[in-house]
């Protein structure tokens, strides 16, 4: 099997642990470790497989995602967002190029953005006390959904290079 193949059926399970993460914190506004950790270990033979050079582009991915992880730790420390989303962010982030970092950050706060307006209308027409608890784990897997679509499977990102 070609290394090409190998990719691509890498990020199909990504796809599916992202959305079956979304799903989860849909449900019960949980992201289990176990999913983000299987997210993060296998970000490693993608990197293989992928092409990545052990020095330096092994250490800047991780270091990129590290960094995302850290300011998203921050935003759990204050309360604005959960545990899980925080380690999925993190997870998720291993697996994309650098490049998409930024374009994927804000495909994401974007999706929470509307996710959230969504959450409060729904929290207005229920009349309920409750705090707002956004799955903010859908924002997450449409924007890394959207980020390798973008760099692996969008054939037609060529046009205008030329």
């Amino acid at each position: 099997m070609e290394n090409g193949t190998l990719a691509l059926g890498l990020m199909a399970v990504l796809a599916l642990m992202m959305v079956a993460a979304a799903v989860s914190d849909i449900r019960s506004r949980t992201i289990s470790n176990e999913l983000n950790a299987a997210m993060a270990i296998l970000a490693v033979p993608f990197w293989i497989v992928s092409g990545l050079t052990i020095w330096p582009d092994v250490p800047v991915q991780f270091g990129a995602a590290l960094l995302v992880f850290a300011v998203f730790a921050g935003l759990f420390a204050i309360g604005a967002m959960g545990g899980g989303d925080v380690k999925m962010i993190g997870a998720v982030m291993l697996w994309i190029p650098l490049p998409l970092f930024l374009p994927m950050l804000m495909v994401m706060a974007v999706g929470g953005g509307i996710l959230s307006a969504i959450m409060l209308i729904h929290m207005k027409w229920r009349s309920s006390a409750t705090p707002v608890e956004v799955p903010y784990g859908v924002a997450i897997a449409a924007a890394g959904l959207w980020a390798l679509h973008q760099h692996y499977l969008n054939q037609f990102q060529a046009i205008g290079l030329t």
